[in-house]
């Protein structure tokens, strides 16, 4: 008897540095799933062809890196609201009713805060940097967790109005949100201060005011695997940090269970790319 095997695999343009396939292998071990998982690279002109003909030759599932998960929004015949929330899918499912679009961002932020840093989010005033793929991916996920306050900064005042109006319009809310230059939070402290900029990729970040963290706060930096400026002005201003990691393996858990209906373990993955420096 032939027994077979259901393919995954992540693609972007570049992939090659790309861990899921090492996550998704750590919790398919984990679970007993049978599967496999691969990286895809795409030209950055042949995404719906490559969608096409992985799904074609069997396929169940895609994970959607840069800078694709617009793209894949819009080849998704039906979203989740997650998706529709954030205007982007990172997570495509390939099946017999067409193409679903999900996106598990938010949620592997969220899970990463509250379950493995033990914050509690509930009334407490949360600041946003950035107004881009990343803010909208998490942006409704935190307002429904019902912080008191979410200020979204932005160099372009434009774009972190827009964001604001859109989930202004999607929520109802008992969180005061807005649009705010970095420039006008000078006085302000925050409990929790999330990058969701790509600044720390290239060694910089935002133009923050110091005394920004209220007492017992984290700076929650998204990009993982280096100490960027951001986390290094958030630890002399004398409060926790953390790296986008948990993030990474939190959401990579949501899609496997999207695909498999199975909630892998996430803190020994997380363990183990932390230990192996990877």
């Amino acid at each position: 008897m032939v027994i077979m095997t259901d393919r995954y695999a992540v693609i972007g343009n570049p992939v090659a540095h790309s861990k899921s396939p090492l996550i998704h292998a750590e919790f398919a071990r984990q679970t007993g799933e049978s599967l496999s998982y691969e990286p895809l690279f795409c030209e950055l002109s042949g995404f719906e062809a490559a969608v096409m003909r992985f799904r074609d030759e069997g396929g169940r599932g895609l994970n959607v890196t840069v800078p694709f998960k617009l793209g894949a929004y819009e080849l998704s015949e039906h979203r989740t609201a997650r998706a529709e929330s954030a205007l982007a899918v990172n997570t495509l499912t390939l099946g017999h009713d067409g193409i679903g679009g999900d996106n598990t961002d938010g949620a592997g932020l969220i899970r990463d805060l509250t379950q493995n840093l033990r914050v509690a989010l509930l009334a407490k005033r949360i600041l946003l940097m950035g107004a881009g793929g990343a803010s909208y991916g998490v942006c409704g996920p935190l307002l429904d967790q019902k912080p008191v306050l979410l200020v979204v900064a932005n160099r372009s005042l434009d774009k972190a109005s827009a964001l604001c109006r859109h989930f202004d319009a999607a929520h109802t809310r008992s969180t005061e949100m807005r649009a705010a230059p970095y420039d006008e939070l000078t006085g302000e402290q925050f409990d929790l201060v999330i990058n969701a900029t790509s600044a720390g990729l290239a060694n910089a970040m935002p133009a923050l005011p110091v005394r920004l963290f209220a007492p017992g706060a984290l700076a929650y930096e998204m990009v993982y695997g280096k100490a960027t400026p951001f986390m290094q002005f958030a630890q002399r201003e004398g409060v926790r940090t953390a790296d986008g990691l948990g993030m990474l393996v939190e959401q990579a858990a949501e899609s496997f269970y999207v695909w498999r209906g199975v909630r892998p373990q996430t803190a020994p993955v997380i363990e183990l790319l932390r230990d192996s420096g990877k």
